[in-house]
């Protein structure tokens, strides 16, 4: 057998006593938190089953998940249950994909102001989308919209952005027709940039006018009014990246999109390639160069590594999946069944319903594929007993 492949959790127990011990005062409980969990993550120290195998009669020890957000290994169970709630949300219209970032000066003061700036991303991305989807020079429609944060880009810096997935079309606005967009095309986006730019800024502002943001290091002068105001004067003449992707092939398509971007952390394991004396080498897309020539490696010093791994650990309670619009939590349900009933769409059994009533197993076993019985459950650091030997 080969060697073992390497993971993020390698890395963190291996260097990371270490590195917290040299920066002590320098990174907060959050940040903390998910090392430790990352660390702890399917290992004795979280407990466990052992099973039993009904078909091939294998035993098998099965450690329990941290299920931190932020952890590499915790995240296709948590998107594929998101995925079966989201199937029976998807219309038979065409998706478009949309992208706002945030310039990187502003990216700069995010960092410590994670909650509000990260917040205005969100709501004024969905604004943005909104008020002109309601516009008659544009849709003239009632638009739903699902945002997903990013923290990061490949080499992972701190590049806050939110993928946007919407329905090509919406609502009238008395209800009464279903209005599609152009095929093929969705919003213009020099618009929808403009507008954001200025929404942003102002909501900015206004924060900074409340007393709700705050400055360290190279930024503490930004606490004075009038500095902050000279500080944000050439955003309002640069350009902000906003991208609207083609459409994509249907609604499964849409589901394999967001099965790759709904719960994604900052890098995954399958990117690691090697830990040794240089550092922490792994796979990045140079997205300014062409070809497969954007494909390349990096080595990073193991400190610079985990510092910008915990770059992306979000407030607790921050909602990184947002909806808006037409898919709002609050009437989704009856805004959905009206589009349905407007695109002539039969009803039928919702995913989440046939789960319901046929729900999987928990544990499949890795050599036949069948269901495993729970024979032992122990806690954290209870010794395993032996299972009872299979008949």
């Amino acid at each position: 057998m080969g060697r073992p492949a390497l993971e993020v959790a390698d890395i963190f127990r291996i260097h990371g006593p270490g590195w917290r011990e040299a920066q002590r005062g320098h990174l907060n409980l959050a940040q903390l938190k998910v090392m430790s969990a990352i660390e702890q993550c399917r290992s004795a120290a979280l407990g466990g089953h052992v099973l039993r195998c009904e078909g091939c009669g294998t035993d098998q020890v099965s450690y329990n998940s941290c299920r931190n957000r932020h952890c590499p290994k915790c995240q296709s169970s948590a998107a594929q249950r998101w995925l079966e709630a989201r199937q029976a949300d998807l219309l038979p219209v065409e998706y478009f994909h949309v992208v706002f970032t945030l310039p990187a000066p502003i990216a700069d003061i995010a960092y410590w102001n994670k909650a509000i700036v990260y917040g205005l991303l969100f709501d004024i991305a969905a604004e943005t989308l909104l008020t002109i989807g309601c516009d008659r020079k544009h849709l003239g429609a009632r638009l739903g919209v699902t945002l997903v944060l990013h923290t990061w880009g490949s080499a992972l810096t701190h590049h806050p952005h939110v993928h946007g997935i919407v329905p090509g079309g919406g609502l009238s606005p008395d209800g009464q027709r279903w209005i599609a967009c152009r095929p093929g095309f969705f919003l213009p986006v020099r618009v929808l940039s403009r507008l954001f730019r200025r929404r942003f800024l102002e909501a900015l502002l206004a924060a900074h006018r409340e007393g709700r943001l705050k400055f360290f290091g190279e930024h503490s002068s930004l606490a004075d009014a009038d500095t902050f105001a000279r500080w944000l004067a050439p955003l309002r003449e640069c350009e902000w990246a906003v991208y609207a992707k083609r459409p994509f092939a249907g609604p499964d398509a849409v589901l394999a999109y967001l099965s790759r971007y709904t719960h994604r952390v900052a890098i995954s394991n399958s990117r690691l390639i090697a830990l040794d004396d240089r550092g922490v080498t792994f796979r990045w897309k140079d997205y300014r160069a062409k070809g497969r020539t954007r494909y390349k490696a990096m080595t990073l010093g193991v400190g610079e590594f985990m510092r910008r791994f915990l770059l992306h650990v979000l407030p607790g309670g921050f909602h990184r999946i947002r909806h808006y619009g037409l898919l709002a939590n609050g009437c989704r349900k009856a805004s959905l069944a009206l589009a349905r009933q407007l695109l002539a769409v039969p009803p039928g059994d919702s995913q989440a319903d046939v789960d319901a009533t046929n729900p999987p197993p928990t544990f499949i076993c890795r050599h036949c594929g069948q269901p495993m019985i729970v024979l032992q459950t122990f806690t954290r650091g209870q010794t395993i007993r032996a299972p009872p030997a299979s008949p």
